[in-house]
């Protein structure tokens, strides 16, 4: 397979499937076995290429096909390409623009109290190739804190929360960092009174202290030998960062950090975009964050509440999926690109969430 192959994963093979079917014959959002259920499922997985002589993907192939800064429009103009404009609208009246149908989320709001939860790499910074130089813009900024001046705002993320609240710099919000591992409240309290909120500061992985720097120390030394990679210790949750690693080169990082795990089975190996993560097995993800910010604002259990919640990332999916269960708020994915996605809405990239943001506080 070239590099210019479009190499995906099962999970995007489903997400095409999803965009290539009749709007009314899944559930909004539809689901995995609903999409998998679909007489043309086989069919379109066997017109893509999944590599490896036709068997699904490796991790290796997905991080292949992941988005990095050079090759975003490149990605999604192929898989658009792929799918066809007319899939690829149908997949749009699944997940509709949040812009275009701004005024019926607006009628949603009437009389209830809107909470914003918001991720930051992908949707409030660009990806970049340095991890520490995905900067939010001085309009961005602006327009989270005019937000967080209306509606009680957080900021959900997998990066560290002292890194995580260094990038946005702004005191009036809410930080979960480490995938919602590491929540802090507003350093002077919350200002809408709406809200009743109480002093926040909740760490559930804090037994994991110990573990996670001692593998980090692993990972550091273990991984050294590979040009381009990196490892980020988020505190709660470790990051091995690739994406300025030759691709040739991923199988062998991969292995690294794999003989490094063995020993930790309470640590979990998962992936996101060109990095690879590493988190305790405990039951606690974005989604869980989300609940538990809720309860803190003394919002969880009133039907006069909005959450809103805008993501990026396949951790992201978790918060998507609360909100899509709840019945009660609308998760709002940026993306380029048709995915398998529990998110109501779309926005294109941080541009988009911009605008939305500006929007919402006009």
């Amino acid at each position: 397979m070239t590099k210019q192959s479009l190499m995906l994963t099962e999970e995007h093979a489903v997400a095409v499937v999803a965009a290539a079917t009749t709007f009314s014959n899944f559930p909004y959002p539809p689901t995995t076995a609903a999409i998998l259920s679909f007489p043309g499922y086989k069919k379109m997985c066997c017109q893509i290429d999944l590599g490896g002589g036709g068997k699904r993907s490796s991790w290796i192939e997905f991080m292949a096909a992941a988005a990095s800064p050079t090759q975003i429009k490149s990605s999604a103009a192929a898989l658009t390409a792929s799918l066809g404009s007319g899939d690829y609208e149908r997949w749009m009246e699944l997940h509709p623009s949040a812009l275009h149908n701004f005024d019926e989320l607006m009628d949603a709001s009437k009389g209830k109290q809107i909470v914003m939860f918001l991720d930051y790499d992908g949707t409030l910074s660009p990806i970049v190739d340095d991890p520490d130089r995905a900067f939010m813009s001085d309009e961005m900024r602006e327009a989270v804190r005019d937000v967080a001046n209306h509606f009680p705002t957080a900021i959900v993320s997998g990066r560290c929360r002292d890194k995580l609240s260094n990038f946005v710099r702004l005191s009036e919000l809410y930080y979960a960092g480490s995938h919602g591992m590491d929540i802090k409240g507003p350093i002077h309290g919350h200002k809408h009174t709406k809200a009743k909120a109480k002093a926040v500061l909740f760490q559930p992985a804090s037994e994991f202290l110990p573990m996670i720097d001692e593998v980090y120390k692993k990972l550091v030394e273990t991984t050294h030998s590979v040009p381009g990679s990196r490892v980020e210790n988020n505190k709660f949750c470790l990051s091995v960062h690739f994406r300025c690693v030759e691709e040739k080169k991923w199988n062998a990082l991969s292995d690294k950090v794999r003989s490094v795990l063995k020993d930790y089975p309470k640590l979990r190996l998962t992936h996101g975009r060109k990095v690879m993560e590493i988190r305790p097995t405990i039951k606690w993800d974005k989604g869980k964050a989300l609940e538990f910010l809720l309860e803190s604002l003394g919002l969880n259990n009133q039907n006069d509440v909005l959450p809103l919640y805008i993501g990026d990332d396949r951790t992201d999916e978790d918060a998507f999926k609360v909100l899509r269960d709840r019945g009660q708020g609308f998760g709002i994915l940026v993306s380029k690109i048709a995915k398998e996605t529990n998110a109501a809405f779309s926005l294109r990239d941080p541009s988009e969430v911009l605008t939305f943001l500006r929007r919402l506080v006009e």
